[in-house]
C-alpha cells in the first residue's frame, strides 16, 4: 500500500466550534461587545503555546501530501510558529474596543496540558512546496467577525 502520513498540529478557522479556544475567546469578546455578558473573559492556562494553522491551509497541505508526498514518509502540517494562549487572546482583544477582566476558571484548566506544541514543516515544504499562506492574525480576525455575525441573532450553530 502507498501510504503517506501527516501530523496535523493545531488548526482553526472562523467556523470552528466554540469548545475550541480561538472560537471560545472570540465568542466571549463578542458577547461583551453586545452587552450579553459581563466584561469578563473566562480562561484556562494562558501560558501554553500552540502552533496554529488555518484549516484551509491544512486541507491544502493534506491534498499536497497525497499528490507529492513519498509513500512511507511522515510530514508535519503546521505553521512553524507558536503563540501563547495569552498572546492569542491579546490579539483578539486588540481587534475589539471592549475592556475586559481576565478570570481563570478552574474548570478550564487541564492537568495534562502540554506547555509547548510547535512543529517544523521544512520536510513537507521540501517534498511538496507546501507552506501555510493565511496569517494567524487574519484567522483570528475572521473568527471574531464570524461570531459578530452570529451572536445575538436567531441562527444557532452546533459544531
Amino acid at each position: 500500500m502507498k501510504i503517506v502520513r501527516t501530523r496535523g498540529f493545531n488548526h482553526t478557522g472562523n467556523r470552528r466550534g466554540e469548545v475550541f479556544v480561538t472560537s471560545n475567546f472570540a465568542k466571549q469578546i463578542v458577547e461583551v461587545e453586545k452587552n450579553l455578558r459581563e466584561p469578563v473573559i473566562h480562561v484556562g492556562d494562558l501560558s501554553a503555546k500552540r502552533d496554529f494553522t488555518h484549516v484551509k491551509d491544512m486541507v491544502r497541505g493534506y491534498h499536497m501530501a497525497l499528490e507529492k508526498g513519498k509513500p512511507g514518509e511522515v510530514y508535519n502540517l503546521c505553521f512553524g510558529k507558536a503563540y501563547s494562549i495569552k498572546e492569542m487572546l491579546d490579539m483578539l482583544l486588540s481587534m475589539s474596543k471592549v475592556k475586559v477582566d481576565i478570570k481563570v476558571d478552574k474548570e478550564r484548566l487541564r492537568p495534562s496540558d502540554v506547555p509547548l506544541l510547535l512543529g517544523d514543516n521544512s520536510k513537507m515544504f521540501k517534498a511538496t512546496g507546501w507552506k501555510p499562506k493565511i496569517p494567524f492574525e487574519e484567522t483570528l480576525h475572521d473568527t471574531l467577525e464570524f461570531w459578530r455575525e452570529r451572536v445575538g441573532n436567531s441562527v444557532k450553530y452546533n459544531y
